[in-house]
């Protein structure tokens, strides 16, 4: 297999449908082991068309080059309730990936 998958995770803000399912949400990323490039993304937001839409925002960026152009994405692009917590949650995968993934 030539992917990890790898999870982030950050508190979401109350009053969000997803709030009354999860406490916090999840970022999720297979990412290609050789050039670090997201392949696919899943999140735990309440709705499809949402978890889709971070999807398309996120794939085929490459963690090699960082965090930073995703989490724009996110903030210019998603201005829902969950976008600090989407931007926490992709900066904590980021963590995982640099701690699981670069070390080794």
């Amino acid at each position: 297999m030539n992917t990890v998958f790898i999870a982030g995770h950050a508190r979401l803000p109350s009053g969000m449908a997803a709030q009354s399912i999860y406490q916090t949400l999840t970022i999720t990323a297979e990412i290609d082991k050789k050039y670090g490039v997201i392949v696919a993304a899943g999140c735990t937001l309440a709705t499809d068309h949402g978890k889709d839409f971070v999807q398309q925002l996120l794939r085929g960026h490459s963690l090699q080059d960082g965090i930073e152009k995703p989490v724009e994405l996110i903030k210019k692009h998603y201005l829902g309730k969950a976008g600090n917590a989407l931007s926490s949650a992709l900066k904590d995968l980021y963590k995982q990936y640099q701690s699981c993934y670069e070390q080794s």
